[in-house]
């Protein structure tokens, strides 16, 4: 690995912590400046678009809270120079409709360059547990 892109890797995993940072935080300034002008999001709820102004209402009028969040097993690829791919494990706690939420999850960022920034054009949640056995 060259050392521009172990620094390319430290930027996608310093702006992947920014961007769950931001949920703890209820920033909706932040949470906007990190989101494509159109972003897919796709987990236990299903699929959405999303504008960076509609995450902003969702970061500040959401019925949920973010206490933290950690990460692991992290992997980072870069398909191409304005392309970053971003996958990992992640334990979150808060609350969702208030009520209890401690979860961990594997989650993956597809990350695109926008002139010298990076914004996250998708987003996938799955919740990590047991699979259901069939016949």
């Amino acid at each position: 690995m060259t050392n521009t892109a172990t620094l390319d890797r430290a930027t996608i995993e310093r702006l992947e912590s920014r961007f769950w940072q931001s949920m703890i935080d209820k920033d909706p300034v932040a949470a906007k400046a990190l989101i494509a002008d159109e972003s897919l999001i796709a987990g236990p709820t299903g699929v959405m678009s999303i504008s960076p102004r509609k995450f902003e209402e969702m970061t500040k009028d959401g019925k949920w809270t973010l206490d933290s969040f950690e990460f692991s097993d992290v992997l980072v690829s870069f398909p191409n120079d304005t392309t970053a791919v971003v996958a990992y494990k992640v334990h979150q706690t808060g609350s969702m409709d208030g009520k209890p939420m401690d979860l961990n999850c594997a989650d993956t960022s597809t990350w695109v360059k926008d002139g010298e920034d990076w914004k996250c054009a998708l987003h996938t949640e799955t919740v990590l547990g047991q699979m259901p056995l069939t016949n």
